[in-house]
Formats: structure tokens, sequence, C-alpha cells
């Protein structure tokens, strides 16, 4: 069996093109090697090409596919494997539509989903975006929330049908319920949507006044969501089926759900790592000690040696946040922040005077870091 060919290769676009230029490459192709502008000798080998550039379209349109299939290859996304939607499954027709449209569908006069009455055209409806804003803690353990969004419920007043009580939905007398009419354009005959149903084969004369003939009405519905535990800023979560409706009986959309992490009071996380600005007193810093920091899960002990400096980082192992993807947790990094005293009494100052001059009698020794800072400002200005 042949091997097949890169998918960025097949549409001509390099791996890190955006979304509207692969769309962009793939309607080129598709247009050039569409079955219905390709008969005679050259047909089976413009219908081969014409696979070969909607498979690769279906997968990289796809952001989750997508990113399969640059870690895995053709593995990551190979359907008998068990993948969603495969090239040659119920949803490979899909990403054509989506590079195309209206406009493709009226040239050729593919329907998506196939499924409408009456020659209707069955749409998907769009995914909708919900920015939802969590704590660290919720973030690093997981957790349950509501969320509330829009939806749509069927009218009661009409009972769906968008027709006023005492009246009924028409045919349309335009395209006789097929939701399509033809218009030749010289040699050519071109099937278009009706405009006088917008494709649905029906009119309604008299709409209801609740709904104004939509048939449903825009409610709100409480969502039940689920927080992965390790989840990280800017990553989504998909609720399937919970975007807008579709389009004459097409399947709802998708529901991407956005996080967002607040600001915490202590810790501050990169990647799954956090740090924490640690304060210690002069003393305690000078004569060396235990203390006590924070964590997520309770608080941990840190021995300071004696003459820790300001601005030393301790690090403790596994005290950070287990990733989606990591196999560990992080490390916490606490950074010692020494405080100088304030408010001092006139006995205090003059104890801190003494051992200043203490000291200072002592010499480089007491603080090796100013005697060598020093040195560096003399050579500056030799």
């Amino acid at each position: 069996m042949a091997s097949k060919r890169d998918y960025y290769e097949v549409l001509g676009v390099a791996k890190n093109a955006s979304e509207d230029d692969i769309k962009k490459a793939y309607r080129k192709l598709a247009m050039k090697h569409h079955p219905d502008r390709n008969q005679g000798d050259g047909a089976k080998v413009a219908e081969e090409k014409f696979k070969e550039a909607k498979e690769a379209y279906e997968m990289l349109s796809d952001a989750q596919k997508r990113q399969a299939y640059d870690q895995f290859g053709h593995a990551g996304v190979d359907p008998n494997m068990g993948g969603r939607g495969g090239p040659g499954g119920p949803e490979g027709f899909g990403g054509f539509a989506d590079a195309f449209g209206d406009m493709f569908n009226d040239i050729f006069g593919a329907r998506r989903g196939g499924g409408g009455q009456g020659g209707q055209r069955v749409y998907r409806g769009a995914d909708l975006s919900y920015s939802l804003e969590i704590t660290l803690e919720e973030a690093a353990r997981g957790s349950e929330t509501q969320i509330k969004i829009p939806s749509w419920e069927t009218c009661g007043t009409c009972n769906g049908t968008g027709a006023k009580p005492g009246t009924s939905v028409k045919t349309c007398g335009h395209c006789n319920g097929t939701g399509t009419v033809h218009v030749r354009q010289g040699f050519f005959s071109i099937q278009q949507t009706c405009p006088h149903c917008h494709g649905s084969g029906k009119v309604i004369p008299d709409p209801c006044g609740a709904c104004h003939g939509a048939g449903r009405i825009k409610k709100t519905k409480t969502l039940e969501v689920k927080i992965p535990a390790g989840i990280n800023e800017g990553m989504r979560i998909r609720s399937s089926g919970n975007g807008e409706p579709g389009v004459n009986g097409g399947p709802a959309g998708d529901l991407y759900i956005e996080i967002h992490m607040k600001d915490h009071e202590i810790f501050q996380r990169d990647g799954d790592d956090l740090h924490c600005t640690v304060p210690v007193q002069l003393t305690t810093a000078a004569l060396g000690g235990d203390i006590d920091v924070p964590t997520l899960d309770g608080k941990a002990e840190i021995e300071l040696p004696e003459g820790t400096q300001h601005g030393k980082t301790f690090r403790l192992r596994g005290k950070g946040i287990k990733g989606l993807r990591s196999s560990y947790p992080g490390d916490l990094y606490c950074h010692v922040s020494v405080e100088t005293p304030v408010k001092l009494t006139e006995h205090q100052r003059k104890l801190l005077k003494e051992l200043d001059e203490s000291f200072r009698k002592g010499g480089e020794k007491h603080s090796p870091s100013s005697k060598s800072w020093a040195d560096r400002v003399k050579d500056i200005f030799k």
C-alpha cells in the first residue's frame, strides 16, 4: 500500500499556516479537482486528488486532529485506530462544506447532512465561547461549577411551527418545497437557495407573535462544568452539543469554555511550578532557624542557614501543581525577603548602633558582598 503524502504538502501550505490559509488552499484545490468540473480521461486522477485534498483539510482544519497529526503523523489521526470523523466516516463531508459554505453548495447542489425534509438544507449550529475565571486552588485540585449559557426552547405559543395560532405553514410556491431554484447563466443551469423561503421549502404567511416565526424562544440554561485538575490559563474545555442549535434538524454546535486564572494572594504560577515570597526578620536571617512557609496542601518547614541573604531561593520538590499532561507535580520556589526593622524604640536604636559598631570593627568578614561591591565601584571610577 502506498504511503500517504504529508497533509501540509498536499495543500501546499507551511506547517505554521493559519486556519484561513489552510481553508484558502483547500478551496483552490477543491475547485480545481472537483468531479463535476473534471470529466473524461482525467476524471479519475482529479477525483483522487480531490479526495486527498479533502482528507488533508478535514484533519488540519480541526484543532485537535491537527495537534495529533503534528505530534504523531498519520498514525495520530488514523480512523482505523478509533478516531472520530475519519475521511470515510459519517463526518467526512463536513470539512468540505465548512470550507465552501453556501457558495459551493449553490454551484454543485451539495447539501450538508442530507437529513432535511423535502430537500431542506441541514446546517450545524455555530460554536459558542464562554470565559470562566477560576482560582489557583480550583485549577490545582479540580472542581465542579455551574455556568449559565443561552439556550433555545420550542415556542409554546405555536408549538414550534412558527405560525400564528389558527394559521398554518405553507409550501413555498417558488421552489415547490424543495428549498432550491435553478437559475440559467449562459450554457449553465445553477442551483441556488430559494430567496423566498431561504432554503426551508416553507413560508409562514402569519408569523407567531411570540417567536416571530422562528419556532423557538431564547432561554438561559444552567450547565454543570467539570474542571480537571492541573488545567492552566488559556486552556479550553469543550462541551459537545451545547452551542447554538442546528438549522433544519442539523446538529448543535459546541461550547468552548476558556479558562482564566484569578490572581492569588501568595502564589504565582509558572507552568507546573509555584513561586512565593517569604518575609524573614533580619535577626532570623542572620542567626538562622526554622520558618513555616505556605503550600497548597498546608504548611511546610524550611531551615534557614545562618547568614541567609535577601533573595535566597529555597526549592520544595513536588509542592507545585501536577499539570494535565504531567507525570509528576512541579516544585514550589520560596524567595526570601529580609525585612528591615521599622518603628524602632530608643532602646532598639541604641542596640542596633552598638551592633553596627561591632560589625564595623569586625571588618569585611561580616559583609563579604559589600566589600566585593565596593571594590567593583572603585574599579569603575579609576
